[in-house]
């Protein structure tokens, strides 16, 4: 047998380097429009078979984050970035290439820094906000990452064992940040907030605004964090306090810097985020971003505090099925979204029992039939998220559903199981089918190709399912 190691080898076997020093700079500039500005410096060493001539990066989305003033510096004097050939950028559309005046012998040392701004973000949401009162950097795409030489055994290059970054913000901003706060300090009208990130850190996100914060009696429960003192319903906040509990206990701990949840309000979101009704609601690690809008649902009674947990509680949900695990491209609508939506099935069954759980899941069904009035139905395994409305709509619903149908046929604790344990192992990683596949069998025991097959491939609901939620005895009291 033969052993092949990627990373770590003593002996290197392909092209490659190692970052043995990094540090990040995230600043906000007020003004109109306001921006926030980044710079990354990096040491590296060539540790590969051979000499390299260029080293390439892939920077933020240009139309996603408004990214302006892009600017790099190679030992200290200002190198041109250049696009890399289209051939070579497979998934990486903004992808750029710094080239080297002579070959980087193996062996020796560069320092690279690239600095960029965030102005007028195109596409506000999970990834990014900005206006003059607040903004957020989420953990996926708001940072360069250096990319490995063009060679199918060339290793990714990591973050060093420790990292440390900083946010420089107004001195009246609040923020939330990745890793372990390892100290602050004042100048004039700013503060600096320094954080130190290790290995096993996922990757950083940022949270930051002119905010007020309103914590639980007794220290235990959510935090929120809004632009004006705000009273939210207690039995709101009570149900968000057990959803979390709930979405911990069923797929695991964050992080030991991740005590409770921060629902943060943001000016910075869309009235809407992917077509879903009520109050826009994106997640970040640790917390929920509500607009002003689901604040004030919060504030009231019934109904409408109904509509704010939910949001709420998707958001959280994201938590896991977006940061701590993000789905493979393929994968981007049946993952990122129908596995938080069967997340608030769980929350809900936890809460109310199995009477909650068949009325979620009638609700879905629900959803799923009118939006059919609305749009042509795909087939869910080529679903996406920048799909129109109407199609979004149909495929969001059978989503949920198809998490339940797997439910129902592995058992509840062997779903559990099988979802933490890719939370857990697969921590920080795309997360495809198969994953998801071969951890459920693996739990129940059963071969589950069928079931994905059908659900994935064939249009419409299966009918032993409709008729299982739609005909079958409920239980006494729903």
């Amino acid at each position: 047998m033969v052993s092949v190691c990627l990373c770590d080898c003593a002996v290197p076997i392909a092209p490659g380097y190692r970052i043995t020093k990094e540090s990040r700079e995230v600043r906000f500039v007020p003004g109109t429009p306001p921006a926030i500005r980044t710079r990354l410096t990096y040491t590296l060493v060539n540790s590969g078979t051979t000499d390299l001539n260029f080293v390439d990066m892939t920077l933020p989305s240009a139309s996603g984050y408004g990214v302006e003033d892009v600017h790099a510096t190679l030992e200290g004097q200002s190198v041109q970035l250049r696009d890399i050939p289209v051939e070579l950028r497979f998934d990486s559309p903004n992808a750029v290439r710094v080239n080297f005046d002579s070959p980087w012998k193996r062996g020796a040392k560069h320092n690279l820094a690239i600095e960029y701004a965030f102005r007028s973000p195109g596409q506000p949401g999970a990834r990014i906000t900005l206006s003059g009162s607040d903004f957020h950097i989420g953990s996926r795409g708001g940072f360069a990452v250096l990319q490995p030489p063009k060679h199918f055994l060339a290793p990714y290059p990591k973050r060093p064992s420790k990292m440390y970054y900083t946010v420089d913000v107004p001195a009246d901003f609040r923020v939330l940040a990745r890793g372990t706060p390892a100290g602050r300090k004042q100048r004039g009208g700013e503060t600096e907030y320094r954080y130190r990130l290790v290995s096993n850190d996922l990757a950083p996100f940022v949270v930051a605004g002119r905010y007020v914060e309103s914590a639980p009696l007794g220290g235990e429960g959510p935090i929120f964090w809004t632009f004006q003192p705000i009273s939210i319903q207690a039995d709101a906040v009570k149900q968000i306090a057990d959803a979390w509990d709930t979405l911990e206990k069923e797929y695991g701990p964050l992080d030991k810097n991740i005590h409770e949840p921060h629902i943060v309000e943001s000016a910075g979101l869309p009235e809407h985020v992917i077509g879903e009704e009520g109050p826009a609601a994106v997640s970040f690690p640790g917390g929920a971003l509500l607009d002003a809008r689901g604040f004030q649902e919060g504030a009231q009674e019934g109904a409408a505090s109904e509509v704010f947990v939910e949001a709420v509680s998707h958001a959280l949900a994201h938590n896991w099925f977006g940061d701590e695990i993000y789905p493979a491209a393929n994968t981007s609508l049946v993952l990122s979204e129908g596995l938080p939506e069967y997340a608030t099935i769980v929350i809900d069954e936890a809460r109310g029992g199995q009477a909650a759980r068949r009325r979620r899941i009638r609700q879905f069904l629900s959803e799923y039939d009118a939006a059919l009035k609305g749009g042509a139905e795909e087939r869910l395994a080529v679903a996406s998220v920048t799909d129109a409305e109407p199609e979004r709509r149909i495929a969001l619903a059978k989503a949920a559903l198809f998490f339940a149908a797997l439910e129902d046929e592995c058992g509840a604790t062997a779903m559990q199981n099988a979802l933490k344990e890719v939370v857990t192992l697969l921590r920080g990683q795309q997360v495809g089918y198969p994953a998801i596949r071969a951890a459920l069998e693996q739990e129940s025991g059963k071969n589950l190709a069928a079931t994905f097959r059908l659900w994935l491939n064939e249009k419409g609901i299966p009918q032993d399912f409709r008729a299982r939620y739609e005909n079958g005895t409920s239980p006494a009291g729903e």
